[in-house]
């Protein structure tokens, strides 16, 4: 495939398909003390040694909180129809409770008209992980009140952005928030508790519902949406042991918040399999009707599929496996390997999955307008020349996209695609070792070069589809 998509014809898109890319606050903003921001649990965590790669931080990032006008003008180059981007709840909230900073919210609306200025749709993530550090320190997301102060924080954020934004997304992930920052341990704030996983993940989705209701009476016309990282399960093989086992991680993985959002409801297997963890105390009568609040979208984040399995009873791991499951109650779940080829992640590369994730959605729960909200992969990228040609990554985007239109000839109600991401950035615990995005950044000097990648969407957006294969 050349980087010249001059006959980009087929397949197409529908016509009104909303083409973007995403960011994240902490990723990307940088300039994480000055007008009143305080810190969040990324600060907190980055700082704690041996837990991010290299001791990085997201002190300096992108420096997009100084350069946002230059990123939009890239955006708008790349002819990108809408930007996702999440607000920092500290920079907005410092402490999280109390009245909003207003140059914390400036930033925000400088930023929202800058993108209106050249056509883009703004869409808004009120929480991509950097919880104000003063509330992990009253509890966290394990604390049934961090979720009335995430709706108080979002009616701050509806009322200053609410007459531009359109669309909302209210959290980002709320597993790997709950999972992997209060059961692993691996993400902030670092906590490895089963039962304190279980509970930050309901406080998270209680959150959500009380701040879609406060959202929506502040402004009816608000899409509300939330954003799930969801997985095709398969098992490693076609034992019963290995299909228990697939069933236990699609719960985790997917069920756990897709039945209480969708259906109002927790899957009766996966509160059996959590028994040993927690007895579901946290959980009051009124809850699901409130975690339940009708949504206007759904966000998917995909990126790989889950192959699981149990190994053979008085067997030593083969070499098939990968490593040991650290979820709450399934603890025996070993992740499997097929021998695909793989992202720089370890992730294998799955396009079929995505098919596989969005006419499940279609088929077994309430139709929604759905949106890949995140996609995209990391690979090791060079500069030479002053150009990064990343194939790979290409490939990646081009395979699931063509995912993507075969669920919409499915039937799927699929709107719209936004790319992961639209810049290199701060990768969480693999601080700045690992590239994401479709604009390479070079951290010395904060120069932005656009990949092959880039390029290459910005002719897909042109022509609104692919080159016929």
């Amino acid at each position: 495939m050349t980087n010249d998509q001059s006959e980009l014809t087929d397949p197409t898109f529908p016509a009104d398909f909303l083409w973007g890319a995403a960011t994240a606050a902490y990723q990307i903003e940088g300039s994480a003390a000055e007008d009143g921001r305080t810190p969040s649990i990324w600060d907190t965590f980055s700082r704690t040694p041996g837990k991010v790669r290299n001791g990085d931080t997201g002190d300096v990032a992108c420096d997009h909180y100084r350069r946002a006008p230059e990123d939009v003008k890239l955006m708008a180059e790349l002819g990108l129809r809408s930007y996702r981007f999440s607000l920092s709840w500290p920079r907005i909230q410092p402490g999280g409770s109390g009245p909003a900073n207003e140059a914390g919210l400036d930033f925000y609306r400088r930023l929202v008209d800058d993108l209106l200025g050249h056509g883009i749709e703004p869409w808004v993530t009120l929480y991509h992980w950097d919880l104000p550090q003063a509330l992990e320190d009253a509890g966290g997301w394990p604390a049934r009140d961090t979720a009335a102060r995430f709706a108080e924080y979002a009616e701050l954020a509806v009322a200053a952005l609410g007459d531009r934004v359109r669309y909302w997304t209210t959290l980002n992930e709320p597993w790997c928030s709950a999972f992997l920052g209060y059961g692993s341990g691996v993400h902030a704030p670092g906590r490895s508790d089963g039962a304190d996983a279980v509970r930050a993940g309901h406080h998270l989705m209680l959150g959500h519902g009380l701040a879609a209701q406060a959202m929506r009476a502040s402004r009816a016309d608000a899409e509300v949406g939330v954003t799930l990282n969801l997985y095709a399960i398969s098992p490693l093989t076609g034992s019963p042991a290995d299909a228990d086992a697939a069933r236990r991680i699609d719960g985790l993985a997917n069920r756990f918040f897709l039945d209480p959002i969708l259906r109002g409801e927790y899957p009766a297997d996966v509160v059996a399999d959590l028994r040993e963890v927690t007895d579901f105390g946290h959980v009051r009568d009124e809850d699901l009707a409130v975690i339940s609040t009708p949504l206007s979208v759904l966000g998917v984040n995909y990126y790989s599929r889950y192959v699981v399995g149990a190994p053979p009873e008085g067997e030593e791991p083969g070499p098939h496996w990968r490593k040991p499951s650290t979820w709450p109650g399934s603890e025996h779940v070993m992740f499997g390997d097929r021998g695909l080829p793989v992202t720089d992640m370890n992730w294998e590369i799955d396009a079929p999955g995505m098919v596989e994730v969005l006419t499940r959605l279609h088929r077994e729960y309430p139709e929604l307008p759905l949106y890949v909200t995140e996609n995209g992969s990391a690979f090791i990228d060079e500069v030479v020349d002053g150009e990064v040609h990343d194939a790979d990554r290409l490939a990646y985007f081009d395979a699931h996209l063509r995912a993507c239109h075969e669920a919409i000839a499915a039937g799927v109600p699929l709107r719209g695609y936004f790319a992961w991401s639209l810049m290199d950035n701060f990768e969480w615990a693999w601080g700045y070792s690992k590239r994401f995005g479709m604009v390479y950044v070079d951290y010395e000097t904060q120069a932005r070069i656009p990949k092959s990648s880039a390029k290459w969407y910005a002719a897909v957006i042109r022509n609104n589809g692919l080159a016929a294969q």
